[in-house]
């Protein structure tokens, strides 16, 4: 994709556009004067929270949404001291073999 090159004042105006462009994956450059002075880019996808990662699969079709259904929370993990755990752990690994 070709980045879409803007004038400062512009920016300013349409700025809630140039963000949609953005979250699309285009990436801005800002002029001033018609020279390049900064860049507006998508953030990494891995840097984004997980509910904006699963929101932006939605939007691409990847994920779909469930609906009618309540989302189910999980129970509080049990505390375990480190050893305790470990323990576990290592008996469970035990077993497997």
């Amino acid at each position: 994709m070709i980045p879409r090159q803007v004038g400062i004042r512009e920016a300013k105006i349409q700025l809630s556009k140039l963000m949609k462009w953005v979250k699309n994956g285009q990436e801005i450059i800002l002029t001033d004067r018609g020279r390049p002075v900064g860049k507006i880019v998508p953030m990494d996808k891995e840097a984004l929270p997980l509910a904006d990662r699963i929101r932006h699969l939605e939007e691409q079709g990847v994920l779909v949404p469930i609906e009618g259904k309540s989302k189910r929370s999980l129970p509080v993990p049990i505390p375990l001291s480190n050893e305790l755990a470990q323990k576990i752990l290592q008996e469970d690994r035990n077993d497997a073999r």
